[in-house]
């Protein structure tokens, strides 16, 4: 059997079109630290067919399609970096062994609710419905007490500070376990913030899936950081704030702006993303919000190049003639992300130093439009 140093909890659309994309090509370049085996999570054995797709020999296809700088791009690639799968419902043995054996790098992208505690969570052996903080710790258990020896923890999962939070769960959970354990948590365990950045728009069957052209995985540096592999989507970066600004506050942003101009409209059917982007009318008020009010705040903060260069792929992104992002997807917890994405925007502009008056998005933070109510 190939040994596997990277371990990878998840079997989603996005890790397939990101993760298992950049390990694929930099494996054919000597670029990466070995193959992946992926481990499901939830256990649910309707998507038993497609972790069984995963690992096959001849890979499973991701399709790009998109623009870049205007021009369509599309292109597929077939993605061969992982060579055997699990379940944590039923092959916990393997996956302990993998764990304690193998890994070098453990990653993971477990949907919004991964995170989140549960009951079983304090259980003092493994249970399949603990959350995956408490799986992992009971996997960082097993190897502490076989071999001690030191691991990479890198969580993809869209939560600010993702390593330092997942560290911070784990850390409660390894005190039932005594002193010497959480002692090699906190120095023998590598636990990496990043940022993750790709539209990928539908599954293929059995496994696969469609993405945009745009990827991003920036990286936050830090003492004894190792890669999992090269590639130029990889980004190593000695802090992920400005990264973190420029997806919430122009990428977000926008999306937010676009679905608030949806919802008030009426919720026409069918609405999505690229149909907002093909009306002039639409397309040239959200370019004038971001000449006028959103570009100056980054300019304050001393960011103007980097927005200038961001949005413009930005605005590739929301045209994308194969995405169909819909508004309806968008719009949920529409009132939270007004306050997360334009709100806070507006304070952080004011805070850098920009002055400028900011109507439209004063005047969306004021009166945002009512999820299920028509204009």
């Amino acid at each position: 059997m190939i040994k596997t140093p990277i371990l990878q909890f998840g079997t989603s659309r996005f890790l397939q079109a990101h993760v298992d994309l950049f390990v694929s090509e930099a494996l054919k370049k000597s670029e990466a630290a070995g193959p992946i085996t992926v481990v499901q999570t939830s256990g649910d054995p309707a998507r038993a067919r497609r972790l069984k797709a995963l690992a096959l020999p001849a890979g499973f296809p991701v399709r790009v399609e998109g623009l870049r700088d205007g021009k369509p791009e599309t292109y597929s690639k077939q993605i061969t970096s992982v060579c055997r799968t699990l379940s944590t419902a039923t092959d916990w043995a393997a996956v302990v062994r993998a764990a304690v054996e193998e890994a070098e790098f453990i990653i993971s992208n477990t949907g919004d609710k991964g995170f989140l505690p549960n009951d079983s969570d304090d259980a003092p052996d493994f249970v399949q419905a603990m959350s995956y903080p408490a799986k992992l710790t009971q996997l960082l258990l097993a190897r502490f007490r076989v071999n001690a020896k030191p691991l990479q923890v890198m969580p993809t999962e869209l939560i600010a500070g993702n390593g330092d939070a997942l560290r911070c769960r784990t850390l409660e959970l390894a005190a039932a376990f005594g002193d010497d354990f959480v002692g090699y948590l906190q120095t023998d365990v590598v636990w990496v913030n990043s940022l993750v950045d790709r539209i990928v728009s539908k599954p293929l069957e059995p496994a696969g899936a469609v993405a945009e052209p745009y990827a991003l995985w920036a990286i936050e540096d830090q003492p004894g950081l190792k890669l999992p592999c090269r590639h130029a989507a990889i980004k190593v970066v000695a802090d992920l704030g400005a990264i973190e600004a420029l997806k919430l506050y122009i990428l977000n942003l926008g999306h937010s702006y676009l679905a608030d101009r949806w919802l008030k409209a009426g919720s026409p059917e069918g609405a999505t993303v690229r149909e907002a982007m093909a009306s002039p009318e639409t397309r040239g008020r959200l370019e004038a919000l971001y000449r006028d009010e959103v570009l100056p705040g980054f300019a304050a903060a001393g960011m103007g190049g980097e927005a200038g260069t961001y949005l413009a792929a930005t605005l590739d992104r929301f045209a994308n003639p194969y995405l169909e992002h819909r508004l309806s997807d968008i719009a949920q917890n529409h009132d939270a992300k007004i306050e997360r994405r334009i709100a806070a925007f507006v304070n952080w502009a004011r805070k850098s130093g920009d002055k400028g008056d900011k109507p439209v998005l004063t005047a969306l933070m004021e009166a945002p439009a009512v999820v299920g109510q028509d204009a």
